[in-house]
């Protein structure tokens, strides 16, 4: 089936990422993400992990061959409109996915270069950090890495590089576009810069959020991922990822005893709370009045 012979489905995009329990980030976010925003999400899970909203105790990669295989099959049965790549779990995945979104060239593609968790455990070697440079980068349409990541994947040997010049070596490393976002950077607000190969493409200020969140970084490549796959273009696909994300953070919540999840429904239980309001106006509003009346006199 080919989008010209039926239209009225949604956009698919392809995510390959880890499998998150909490469901905070990774892959389960991804397709809270991707379904919250209108599209279809199709998966390939690269590894299994054990974590919670405190950090990850342990990653288990998927065989490269059953992650090509994933891939495959579902590409050979279906026409993606974007890619979104997480965590990868190995080089040998890495390479895999490399060589399967090589044969699809004009399917934007969304890199979260995930390297630590929140808590700072380590989710990608030196190796694997290598392998995206080499591998990746040069058929990502967007990078979209926080500012310790942007330094590190940069590979400087100036330890206070800027991030233009970060955002710069990834461009010539081969990405289209890099996102660079300003969470952990001491600033009073959050600002986040997209760059191009002419430099500066637009740069957007948010008002910062009190709390730690687990999968904020999932949620904006997703986001970005299903803006492009719905059509728009990238500048304004990454603006309205962007707010989308920063409100799913304002209403976040804590079910556990680590960091906030984001909540990538929150529009839904917005409009529910709409109705509610509405539902309990329209009783009161039509509800008998049992309350004594007073005639004109004063009297009952």
């Amino acid at each position: 089936m080919s989008r010209d012979t039926d239209p009225a489905y949604p956009p698919l995009v392809l995510t390959f990422a880890a499998s998150d329990p909490s469901g905070g980030a990774g892959m389960q976010a991804d397709l809270l993400t991707l379904s919250s925003m209108g599209c279809h999400p199709l998966s390939v899970i690269t590894a299994l992990t054990v974590q919670d909203t405190i950090g990850v105790e342990g990653v288990l990669a998927i065989d490269s061959d059953w992650v090509a295989d994933q891939a495959r099959a579902l590409l050979e049965d279906m026409p993606v409109d974007a890619f979104k790549v997480g965590v990868l779990g190995s080089v040998e995945n890495i390479a895999a996915i490399a060589e399967i979104v090589s044969d699809y060239p004009e399917v934007p593609l969304v890199l979260d270069p995930v390297l630590a968790s929140g808590r700072g455990d380590e989710l990608a070697t030196d190796d694997m950090a290598q392998a995206m440079r080499e591998l990746l980068l040069p058929q990502t349409t967007i990078l979209t890495p926080n500012s310790m990541e942007a330094r590190r994947l940069a590979d400087l040997d100036d330890d206070d590089a800027s991030l233009f010049d970060c955002a710069a070596k990834l461009v010539e490393a081969g990405s289209e576009y890099v996102l660079v976002t300003g969470t952990h950077e001491a600033t009073a607000q959050v600002v986040n810069t997209l760059y191009g190969k002419s430099g500066i493409v637009r740069s957007d200020t948010w008002p910062r959020l009190p709390h730690k969140y687990h999968g904020s970084g999932c949620t904006l490549a997703s986001a970005i991922a299903a803006m492009l796959a719905n059509g728009l273009e990238l500048a304004e696909a990454v603006r309205e990822a962007q707010d989308y994300t920063w409100h799913a953070l304002e209403k976040a919540y804590r079910p556990g005893m680590g960091q906030h999840l984001p909540d990538r429904l929150f529009w839904a239980r917005e409009e529910r709370d709409a109705k509610s309001d509405e539902a309990a106006d329209s009783v009161a509003k039509d509800a008998p009045d049992t309350q004594p009346r007073l005639d004109a006199r004063g009297t009952h």
